[in-house]
């Protein structure tokens, strides 16, 4: 065999290793995925739904005139069936998926005057912020919310919110609060909307924050290639609320 002969035969292996090389990194991305979409789809499982006011079951009574009851006037207590916890967007090696984070570690109160809510303060501890990847975890305690450094997420109400009237046992009532967000050391003001509901021994609040990240000098989540999210992701709480002892 000539010297041509050998070079053609030598191209000719070396186009097939190639190739097979080729194949196999397609392959590989192709497992990848095809295993990111499995686990998401159907290992992991659809990420819990935004937290909602439980239903409330409103009792009889021989009148026709609608339910209501005495003033919640007093001081209402965060119980630890309180939920605050984040909702981002993310992509996952190609595949969308909705990382949700939650804890019950809430504390505060609200204090009610006839029809108005004067004031609120609730603060979550966010080392038991928790979702269902434990690595996802350890980034949001570690680069991305530093707890060490930062260990508490807080909102102040800082105008009061007006009920017009005292709301029916289990009729949810729409309002908009405005207070002072703590994240990540940095306070911003916030205004958002929140509904609410009177059980007659209970007081439920629902609602949820737009976050942008940057504004708290919050690392974006994204990590290492294999994660991205939005620039942006969402504070969502559902608090439960029983008297205090003092009320």
């Amino acid at each position: 065999m000539n010297d041509t002969g050998k070079t053609k035969k030598r191209r000719s292996k070396l186009t097939w290793v190639i190739g097979g090389m080729v194949g196999v990194l397609v392959l590989a991305a192709a497992v990848v995925v095809g295993g990111t979409y499995i686990y998401i789809h159907f290992i992991e499982g659809p990420a819990p739904k935004p937290l909602a006011l439980p239903k409330v079951t409103t009792p009889k009574h021989s009148d026709t005139s609608p339910t209501s009851v005495a003033s919640p006037t007093g001081t209402w207590q965060a119980t630890s069936k309180s939920v605050v916890g984040y909702r981002v967007n993310e992509v996952l090696f190609g595949q969308n998926n909705v990382a949700v984070g939650r804890t019950n570690s809430v504390t505060g109160s609200i204090t009610v005057d006839g029809t108005s809510v004067d004031t609120a303060a609730f603060t979550a501890q966010m080392a038991n912020v928790h979702s269902d990847q434990s690595q996802r975890d350890n980034q949001f305690d570690g680069r991305i919310m530093d707890v060490a450094s930062y260990p508490t997420a807080t909102f102040t109400l800082t105008s009061p919110i007006s009920l017009g009237k005292i709301p029916a046992v289990g009729a949810t009532v729409h309002e908009t609060a405005t207070g002072n967000l703590m994240l990540h050391g940095q306070t911003h003001a916030v205004t958002f909307p929140v509904s609410a509901q009177y059980t007659g021994t209970a007081i439920d609040v629902n609602g949820s924050i737009p976050v942008t990240f940057a504004d708290y000098g919050i690392s974006n989540p994204s990590f290492a290639g294999t994660v991205t999210t939005d620039s942006h992701g969402t504070l969502e709480f559902l608090l439960i609320m029983d008297r205090s002892s003092g009320s």
